[in-house]
């Protein structure tokens, strides 16, 4: 993945591009990079877990190594809107967009 953890320089037109509509075009980049956030904490969350105490004295809490490493792996990696942005500039993205009829359909039931 060509993605890069700094902040860049959108050009608008081809971000929206692919739907016809910038607005649009955001939404689903939005809910990509929900989904992308919300699968890295459940992925950092279930590392960290493995170094988890049940002890909750203050005094006996330590320095581990392997989860500062962890940690700061995670930090480093891009920030998911940078990542649903590109995939979705690549075309990787798959998405519909309700239309009336279905929105009729779902306000009637």
């Amino acid at each position: 993945m060509a993605t890069q953890p700094s902040i860049v320089t959108r050009d608008i037109d081809k971000i929206a591009a692919p739907t016809g509509n910038l607005y649009e075009s955001v939404v689903v980049i939005s809910k990509r990079a929900r989904q992308i956030a919300v699968n890295l904490k459940e992925e950092l969350n279930n590392k960290l877990a493995e170094f988890a105490t049940t002890v909750d004295n203050l005094e006996e809490v330590f320095e581990n190594r392997e989860q500062i490493e962890i940690s700061r792996y995670y930090e480093r990696m891009p920030k998911p809107t940078s990542t649903a942005i590109e995939e979705f500039l690549e075309g990787k993205l798959n998405y519909r967009l309700r239309t009336a009829e279905t929105e009729a359909e779902v306000k009637a039931e």
